[in-house]
């Protein structure tokens, strides 16, 4: 796996990201004719241009993560006049996206870099193709098997890896960080879900990481008192919060379909208890399994009978 991590991680086969300048006299080979192949985004931007300086940027990390499924041509207007005029260019930034010799898509003005991401993804699954593996996705892939194999030594030494590569890889981040509370090392997974920042901290495998070290926190201290929950519930079946400690418990010894269980009979027995920390619960577990986990969904289905009765 060490030849993995330290294989290229540039453009495909080791060739240089698909980002380029172009000018009028090269547009229709750069844009018309390469867009036969892949997407081709167009930024049109100039040196004064204070928010092209935040976009052009973000544009070509997007790019060069799709490893090949889309190229990007730069044009500077002040040096390509003729063709920002004939292309009605009448601010900047403005993004196009040419599929086949037409554009596609596109938008005007500075995004954050989370919609830029989502941009180039839709655009590649509309008019593009699969992007090429990567030695960084290879190993996450690995890293994520082993985890789920139960091989958390190896996966942590994965993450460790990618993230020697690539500090801020969310995935990687959530990764280690789940490898961490797998060994009970609750202080070291919260060091490292604190030091995410900027637009990584909603990041779908980052909130899931977060979810289940809050979880695994909030149930650290109950495990084992399943007897004395059950005990209060006995003597009143309406004990709310009797129910919710049981949930905690049952979740701190592994048993989270019945976590799940109890948290939905709260919630049918009266959904508002405790501004719905019930419901709040439930979805913080959802997150922390994934969408596609079968408890997710078996439990969602059970959420949704209880909520639309």
């Amino acid at each position: 796996m060490e030849q993995i991590i330290g294989a290229d991680v540039g453009g495909g086969n080791g060739a240089a990201p698909p980002i380029k300048d172009t000018s009028t006299k090269d547009f229709m080979a750069d844009v018309m004719d390469a867009s036969a192949e892949v997407p081709v985004i167009v930024d049109f931007w100039a040196p004064w241009c204070g928010p092209c300086k935040q976009l052009t940027p973000a544009l070509e990390k997007a790019v060069t993560a799709a490893r090949g499924a889309v190229r990007m041509v730069k044009v500077n207007i002040d040096e390509n006049q003729d063709l920002a005029a004939q292309l009605h260019i009448q601010s900047i930034p403005t993004v196009f996206a040419f599929k086949n010799g037409k554009p596609v898509d596109g938008f005007q003005g500075a995004l954050p870099e989370s919609q830029i991401k989502t941009w180039v993804e839709r655009l590649i699954e509309t008019h593009g193709g699969a992007p090429a593996s990567s030695p960084i996705d290879e190993a996450l892939d690995a890293a994520s098997a082993a985890l789920q194999a139960g091989d958390v030594g190896g996966a942590s030494a994965l993450f460790g890896q990618v993230l020697a590569r690539e500090p801020e890889n969310a995935k990687a981040i959530a990764g280690l960080a789940k490898c961490y509370l797998e060994n009970g090392d609750l202080e070291r997974a919260r060091s490292l879900i604190d030091g995410v920042s900027g637009e990584m901290t909603d990041d779908a495998d980052v909130a899931a990481a977060r979810s289940s070290l809050e979880l695994a926190e909030t149930a650290a201290g109950a495990a084992g008192h399943t007897g004395d929950a059950r005990a209060r519930l006995s003597a009143n079946a309406n004990d709310h919060q009797a129910r919710f400690d049981l949930a905690l418990a049952l979740y701190g010894g592994g048993q989270t379909e019945g976590a799940i269980d109890e948290l939905v009979e709260i919630t049918r027995r009266d959904r508002g208890w405790n501004d719905e920390a019930a419901r709040h619960q439930l979805l913080k577990i959802f997150e922390a399994l994934g969408p596609t986990h079968e408890l997710t969904v078996g439990g969602r289905r059970k959420l949704s009978s209880v909520l639309f009765a």
